[in-house]
């Protein structure tokens, strides 16, 4: 019932805002107070009005709701989630069309949604269709060496799809000794720092070659950074993992040491996905803009690739996998009323941010961008930092010129937000989008998952801020 709702609701907010959209293109904003907004698209010099700081109060909402929902009203949250974030998006979305007349900034907001659930959706779907089982008992050493391994295809694959693809054989491999220490430091390592060193790994460091960043840019300038953050967390978990004797009965089992791989076919559609990454408008000029819509080319490849990829999957594997389509389902919902309620605050960052270019340095660009691409979409937090560091030497973010020439210029500034905008995605269950599925799935799954604060206070903040901590000092201070 919800996802019809769903689309119906999506369509209705498409249609909406472009008519609002084409009505309102022409007319002046007189305010003195001026934002521009962050846009991948031809039109980035819209200017809007400023919203005033109350306009956050939503966004704030929704994220208490999330992280106190399941912890102290979790069957009030479970049957009305859906409801809570379209009300709280609404907000913001009438907020923007009656006060400020800027549909501009809500059209573009969904465009990113769309291209947002989009990969996340049809990777989940594809890698639903694929069974992987390892039949080792799972040691220490065994755990390490697989966390590496998705790590490393997070840059191939994406971190999304390397999540949805090994969570799974992950969990099924450790099943006599699974804890919520397992899920939590897959998702620091594959779901977000392992997909450090391509645009392809995450989908800050995307939109940052979409804007001119060279492709092999990331790997030359965060490889000797990304290999002593991730061998230290290897080392970490390795600790945890050594106190986890797991039950008994897995010393009796037996071990053939083979792995299972089932639904190659799946592998082509995994293939389509990551194409269609690069079919965009600001990569190949002869691909047509579907403008004003808000989805183009790519978007409707990847919804081609749920449909198809579902209906031929084997029904066999996708019982094995226990797969069905609540994770993402809970993903959509929760994920839309984020993109909305976070407009303001994105805007309020990206204009104090311009304002004080000139006062920030690397360390300040670093800490900043990771602290808030823990709770916002580390997206646009990573361009809204880029183009303020980019108008230090007044350069525009939106020219592949200007952004060629501030990478030759200095790079330590896109070095800080690139990786600050990767590894702190995993400081919360929100700063990445696999983190919310690879949880959702996990929980599905019978692991009792830790709650948002519960991750924060006994995960994130002592595991990884002491090695953030250690990053800056070294590189960046």
């Amino acid at each position: 019932m919800y996802g019809k709702q769903f689309i119906q609701i999506v369509l209705v907010l498409i249609l909406f805002f472009i008519f609002v959209d084409k009505l309102t293109a022409n007319e002046n904003v007189n305010d003195t107070t001026q934002v521009v907004t962050s846009d991948i698209s031809e039109d980035s010099e819209f200017m809007h009005e400023l919203p005033p700081v109350y306009m956050v109060a939503p966004f704030i909402v929704l994220l208490l709701m999330i992280a106190t929902g399941p912890l102290f009203y979790h069957h009030f949250w479970e049957r009305n989630y859906p409801k809570v974030a379209m009300v709280l998006g609404s907000i913001t979305v009438i907020y923007y069309l009656a006060v400020l007349n800027d549909s501009h900034s809500l059209l573009h907001s969904l465009a990113e949604y769309f291209s947002f659930i989009a990969l996340l959706g049809s990777l989940f779907v594809a890698s639903g269709g694929i069974l992987l089982r390892v039949n080792r008992k799972a040691t220490p050493f065994v755990n390490v060496l697989f966390l590496l391994f998705g790590s490393i295809i997070a840059n191939v694959i994406g971190t999304t799809g390397a999540s949805m693809l090994l969570i799974r054989p992950f969990i099924k491999m450790n099943q006599n000794r699974i804890r919520p220490y397992h899920i939590i430091f897959f998702i620091f390592m594959v779901s977000n720092i392992g997909g450090a060193l391509t645009p392809i790994g995450d989908p800050p460091l995307f939109l940052g070659f979409l804007r001119g960043v060279p492709f092999f840019w990331v790997l030359a300038n965060v490889w000797y950074i990304w290999i002593p953050t991730l061998l230290v967390l290897l080392a970490v978990f390795y600790l945890f993992d050594s106190f986890n004797k797991g039950n008994a009965s897995s010393d009796t089992e037996e071990f053939t040491g083979k792995i299972e791989f089932k639904g190659a076919k799946n592998l082509i559609f995994l293939t389509i996905i990551i194409l269609s990454v690069f079919i965009d408008p600001a990569v190949l000029s002869w691909v047509p803009s579907l403008s004003p819509l808000p989805f183009g080319i790519r978007e409707i490849i990847m919804l081609a690739v749920i449909y198809f990829s579902y209906k031929k999957a084997d029904q066999e594997i996708l019982k094995a996998n226990e797969f069905d389509f609540e994770p993402i389902k809970e993903v959509a919902y929760l994920f839309i009323g984020i993109f909305m309620t976070m407009i303001p605050a994105l805007q309020l960052i990206a204009h104090e941010a311009n304002v004080l270019s000139d006062k920030l340095t690397a360390g300040v660009f670093y800490w900043a961008t990771g602290s808030l691409s823990g709770f916002l979409d580390n997206a646009p937090t990573y361009l809204n930092f880029l183009s303020a560091a980019m108008g230090k030497y007044l350069l525009d973010v939106n020219l592949k010129s200007d952004v060629v020439e501030f990478v030759m210029h200095d790079d330590i500034y896109l070095r800080a937000i690139s990786v600050a905008a990767v590894f702190f995605g995993s400081m919360t269950y929100i700063g990445n989008g696999p983190n919310f599925m690879v949880k959702s799935i996990c929980e599905r799954a019978g692991i009792k998952m830790p709650s948002f604060f519960t991750y924060m206070i006994k995960y994130s903040i002592p595991i990884l801020i002491p090695i953030f901590l250690v990053v800056w000092l070294i590189f960046f201070r």
